[in-house]
Formats: C-alpha cells, sequence, structure tokens
C-alpha cells in the first residue's frame, strides 16, 4: 500500500504534521521577523534547523510512547513516525552543523537561554499535560529565541538582538492568554478577560520605551500591539461576534503576521 492510498492519508498527516496547529504562529512568527530584519545565508540555514525542530516533536513523541510500552509489532503508525522522525532529524541537524562550522559561537547563547524553557514544555509533554498555560508559554518563548539569534548571525550584537525577542514576548503571551479566554467563552464557560487585557497593556507599556530607543521608526510597533490590545477588549467582551475556534486561530495567525511586518517595518524604514 503507497503512501498515496487515501486510507493512509490520515495516518501520515497525523504523524507528520504537529497535532497542535496554533503552535505554527510561534514558529512563522520569529522566523519571518528575523528574515526580515536581518536575513543573511546563515539565517536562512537556522530557520530550516527550527522548522526540522518543529517538526520533529510529533512523529518522536509517537515512537518514544510506543517503544516504551514495548509494541511488538509497531504499529503502522508508528513505523511511519520513525521515518519522519529520521527525515526531520536530518533537516534540523544538517544546516545546524554547516553554521557550527561557519559561524562564530556567539549565536549559541541564545539558543542555550532558550533551553531551560524547551525543557519546561518537554517535562509538561510527558506528562501529557502539554495545553497548560505554563507548558504553552514556555514553548512560545523558546521558539521565539529564533529571531534574536538569526540577527545575531548576521552580526548583531547581543543586547540588539534581545530586543526582537522581548518584542516577540510580548506578543506570545498575551495572546495565548486572550486565545485561551477567547475559546472558553466560545464553548460558553466563565473567563475573566482581565489577564489577557492586563497582559495587553502591560505589553505596550513595556515597549513603548523600548522600541523608542531600538528602533529607527517605532511608531510602527506601537500601531500593531495597539491593534492587538483593541482586539483582545472587543474580542473578550460581550460586543464580540462569535467564531467557530479554527476562525479565531487563522485570524490570530494572520494578526501575528501582520505585528511581524510592522515591527520589521519599525527596523527598515
Amino acid at each position: 500500500m503507497s503512501a498515496s492510498t487515501p486510507a493512509l492519508r490520515p495516518l501520515i498527516r497525523s504523524v507528520a504534521l504537529p497535532s497542535e496547529h496554533g503552535g505554527w504562529g510561534f514558529l512563522i512568527e520569529p522566523i519571518l521577523l528575523g528574515l526580515f530584519v536581518a536575513a543573511s545565508p546563515m539565517g536562512i540555514l537556522l530557520a530550516l534547523s527550527a522548522l526540522g525542530v518543529f517538526l520533529i516533536h510529533q512523529p518522536l513523541k509517537i515512537t518514544l510512547k510506543d517503544r516504551l510500552k514495548g509494541r511488538r509489532p509497531l504499529p503502522p503508525r508508528t513505523a511511519w513516525a520513525q521515518r519522519f522522525t529520521v527525515a526531520y532529524a536530518l533537516l534540523a541537524l544538517l544546516p545546524f552543523i554547516i553554521i557550527l562550522i561557519n559561524a562564530p559561537p556567539a549565536f549559541l547563547l541564545p539558543i542555550g537561554l532558550a533551553l531551560p524553557f524547551a525543557a519546561v514544555q518537554l517535562i509538561y509533554d510527558a506528562r501529557n499535560q502539554s495545553r497548560r498555560l505554563i507548558p504553552e508559554v514556555c514553548g512560545a518563548l523558546a521558539l521565539a529565541v529564533i529571531a534574536p539569534t538569526i540577527a545575531i548571525l548576521a552580526a548583531w550584537d547581543h543586547p540588539s538582538a534581545a530586543v526582537l525577542w522581548l518584542i516577540l514576548a510580548a506578543r506570545v503571551i498575551p495572546s495565548i492568554l486572550y486565545i485561551r479566554a477567547r475559546l472558553l467563552l466560545e464553548h460558553g464557560k466563565p473567563v475573566s478577560p482581565y489577564p489577557a487585557w492586563i497582559a495587553h497593556i502591560l505589553a505596550l507599556i513595556i515597549l513603548l520605551p523600548l522600541t523608542i530607543a531600538a528602533q529607527p521608526a517605532p511608531a510602527f510597533t506601537l500601531v500593531a500591539f495597539f491593534i492587538l490590545l483593541v482586539r483582545a477588549l472587543v474580542g473578550l467582551s460581550p460586543w464580540r461576534t462569535p467564531r467557530p475556534a479554527k476562525i479565531i486561530g487563522f485570524t490570530e495567525l494572520a494578526l501575528g503576521i501582520l505585528t511581524v511586518i510592522f515591527v520589521a517595518l519599525s527596523y527598515t524604514l
């Protein structure tokens, strides 16, 4: 039976692609931001490596669970998971090895700082608790390190690159709080909007002096975060328009990309 057999396609899709589709935004945003403001050949290789690391999570998790359970023979789903694990491992390792050979070791610092966040996410994931708030935030913060790492590979200094991480942190933490609250409201469950609202306001307060000091045209970044604040105020109010979870997710992805474009304009104009 070939991989193109219709009956196999859902199985392969469940193995090859992450089950948490919301994570795509947390991967795409730092990659785009890093490449928009500090594109370089090494940065492109890092983006490919980060994609491999992101994709390997799903098939590796399936492989390890079935291996630990001692299943013999391995089910077809696990066999496919092993193949994708190897393929994604190569996608992650080969570009990273090229970077290690050709780039100064300064780019390793933000990656090292991201490891504790990634470790927290993995610990929760091993307990089947990956949808809790803490692992979601930690996973997003770990992925946000991609942007400053790309910048360092383009010869940015560490403090300037760190600003990119802080901007992304100010974007993803309020976003996670908003999405979690919005989905509860759409399911008719009681939830307080204030944590998400306060997080968006604090993000603007923190970014105001930071962007003015770091960016040639900070107004674009501040406008983007003001749009996110308005989205949260309306989306968690009684006047919101009910939306399916998929539409909420796609809207958030679009807002995230718009925010990245505005931040990039702040640096490049």
